[in-house]
């Protein structure tokens, strides 16, 4: 084969890693005890659409080589997503796992017992890295990208956030406190694969970057998807639904 012809075959195998286009979420299938709640009927948000200040936050934790390979992290991850964060938090993956294009249910458990109810899309995905892309209304409007790679001896595992707050609420707790405990999920999470790899007392390193101190103004009315919102009023309905249970949540 030619280079010529080599060229477009990457090409393809590489658009095949990354999700269709799409203009609005549609969630396929509801899992046992997942909520539908702030996702179906949704655009895609990126940091450009956002409200608060850009933050780059970027999650490393560190493995011995001969324990494992990134693309068999990789795989793992992909497979068991969910199984690795912190008690409390629910990610309700599609049966067919984190491929490309699928939409996962979340529920995240919030100060003062409640439960915020979104979800991601799956971007990307490949054999040594996945990526997640929120919805309007979700905490924060970006992506987050997961990866494994080969440094000498080592399997350097890593999680990193482009994000802004999706509203002015998101924006006011993230300041007071949501950083602090959104740095605390996902080094929970690094810590939980280590130590599915046999390496539980493993150091996670965390670093984070003011990209942008700018807050978009022009971007306040996002509040209108707030799932934070949304799902406080899903709450105080249910006892309305209790007793006309074939109503459905509102995307």
């Amino acid at each position: 084969m030619s280079s010529n012809d080599e060229q477009p075959a990457a090409a393809n195998r590489d658009a095949a890693n990354w999700a269709k286009l799409v203009s609005r979420l549609k969630v396929a299938q509801v899992p046992d005890g997942a909520v539908n709640l702030n996702v179906d009927g949704r655009q895609l948000t990126s940091p450009i659409q956002g409200f608060g200040k850009m933050w780059q936050k970027t999650y490393v934790v560190r493995l011995p080589g001969e324990r494992v390979t990134p693309t068999e992290l990789i795989a793992t991850w992909r497979r068991q997503f969910g199984e690795f964060w912190p008690k409390g938090n629910h990610f309700y993956a599609p049966l067919t796992g984190i491929e490309p294009g699928d939409v996962a249910l979340l529920n995240l458990r919030m100060p003062g017992g409640t439960t915020l109810s979104t979800g991601v899309m799956v971007l990307y995905a490949d054999e040594e890295s996945f990526t997640l892309m929120t919805p309007q209304g979700h905490m924060f409007a970006g992506w987050i990208t997961f990866s494994a790679a080969r440094q000498d001896d080592e399997t350097v595992v890593q999680s990193q956030v482009l994000m802004r707050a999706s509203d002015p609420i998101f924006e006011l707790a993230l300041t007071m406190g949501g950083h602090r405990q959104e740095d605390l999920f996902w080094s929970q999470t690094l810590g939980n694969v280590a130590a599915h790899f046999g390496h539980p007392d493993a150091v996670v390193e965390t670093k984070v970057v003011c990209v942008d101190k700018r807050r978009q103004w022009s971007r306040w009315r996002n509040v209108w998807h707030s799932s934070a919102i949304r799902s406080t009023i899903y709450m105080v309905e249910a006892p309305i639904r209790a007793i006309t249970p074939h109503k459905r949540p509102a995307a």
